[in-house]
């Protein structure tokens, strides 16, 4: 649990989430990524909660949060259901409408939700993401290389979870180190938050889901939406990892104003792991972005 939070159990109907939550002021859901869990704000969510009612759930088979067992068309874990997920989540927390942030898989869930459920998000901000569809329709030999595990994880069931499962601190620590900055670095307890959830059989289970999700049926409903005109309204903010490849990709500000009306946001001097390697900084433009007029 992150410092000084308290913690809550909420029910969604097929699964059941883990949520860290303190703070007062308008409300702002901070979700985490792959393979973390909510404690990955832990160095940032203490000091927006000094103006903002913070909540970090983890998502839906994640770190201490329940999920159903997945399997094709493996909609259990489409985006859409983890952000149906957080709708419940907020609502039972008294919060109708409110701000997102989410990095990596967590801005997955973000920007789903916040097309799903418009009426519900005031803004929006994603760290280190480009929509799903973008990112594989623009898939090259670099971009294969540098994300190899969209691939992988997104094999059929079981040959990632038996591969992962044979030694997840591992897998977990090589995954973690790898997408750092040259100066980032994890907290210990971080680590050892990570390291004990992940070891769980069915955490390693829901995360391959994430991602067979991922390259399946999140691409259907990002192409259905493409295909709609449906685009985020509310204000979006973009930050990225300027010492990682997703910027030379795809122009993360271009690409998103493709899916957004009003896109702001700038790279960050760190790695992957923007709320733990800069969290001043994610801080600081979070209330800038919070407070400026609508």
């Amino acid at each position: 649990m992150i410092p000084g939070f308290s913690e809550r159990r909420i029910a969604t109907g097929d699964a059941e989430i883990y949520v860290s939550f303190g703070g007062q002021g308008p409300p702002l859901l901070l979700l985490h990524g792959y393979p973390q869990t909510h404690f990955c704000w832990h160095r940032a969510a203490p000091a927006l909660a000094q103006n903002y009612s913070v909540v970090c759930p983890d998502l839906r088979g994640y770190g201490a949060s329940r999920g159903p067992v997945g399997g094709p068309p493996h909609e259990a874990y489409a985006k859409r259901a983890m952000a149906a997920d957080q709708v419940a989540v907020m609502k039972a927390l008294g919060h109708e409408r409110f701000a997102v942030c989410g990095h990596d898989r967590g801005g997955r869930v973000a920007y789903r939700l916040t097309l799903d459920h418009p009426d519900r998000v005031s803004r929006l901000a994603v760290l280190d993401i480009m929509p799903t569809l973008e990112m594989f329709e623009h898939i090259n030999q670099q971009r294969a290389l540098g994300a190899y595990h969209w691939l992988f994880l997104a094999q059929r069931f079981d040959l990632p979870e038996r591969l992962i499962g044979g030694d997840p601190d591992f897998y977990l620590d090589w995954t973690l180190k790898s997408w750092l900055g040259p100066d980032g670095r994890f907290a210990p307890e971080a680590m050892d938050e990570y390291r004990r959830a992940f070891r769980k059989p069915e955490v390693i289970h829901a995360s391959c889901e994430d991602y067979r999700a991922g390259a399946s049926v999140d691409c259907e409903h990002d192409r259905a939406d493409r295909a709609a005109g449906r685009r985020i309204t509310c204000p979006l903010l973009v930050l990225w990892g300027g010492k990682r490849s997703i910027g030379t990709v795809l122009d993360p500000i271009n690409t998103w104003q493709r899916w957004a009306d009003k896109v702001e946001g700038e790279p960050v001097d760190c790695g992957h792991f923007i709320p733990e390697e800069m969290p001043e900084r994610v801080v600081a433009a979070l209330r800038r972005f919070l407070a400026a007029p609508l």
